[in-house]
């Protein structure tokens, strides 16, 4: 259980990186925002498709406070992992690998 709790590789930056935690990288952040807009463009897909075949407004209308449900929760989730993602970003970038020294 140590082995896994110390540290295995120090990033560039100077920070420790664990091996159970895949490292944050900008890349990281590029995959999760492409993924959301990913998600984004396929519930928007299936809106339209879902509202073209609508005959009647009451229809439409559920259709549309559906997708507007919908589409809240996947940019709150999504916002929130980019978030953390950030965080963790910025965390390891500050995060010396060193103590400093101790002043005399």
């Amino acid at each position: 259980m140590e082995a896994a709790a110390t540290p295995t590789d120090t990033s560039p930056i100077g920070a420790v990186v664990s091996a159970d935690t895949p490292p944050i990288g900008l890349q990281t952040i590029a995959t999760a925002y492409s993924d959301y807009t990913m998600k984004s463009l396929e519930e928007a897909r299936c809106f339209v498709e879902k509202l073209s075949g609508v005959r009647s407004l009451d229809k439409a209308l559920e259709i549309q406070s559906e997708f507007a449900r919908q589409a809240y929760e996947t940019y709150a989730a999504d916002s929130r992992k980019i978030r953390e993602l950030y965080n963790d970003l910025v965390m390891k970038a500050f995060t010396p690998s060193k103590p400093p020294p101790a002043a005399r």
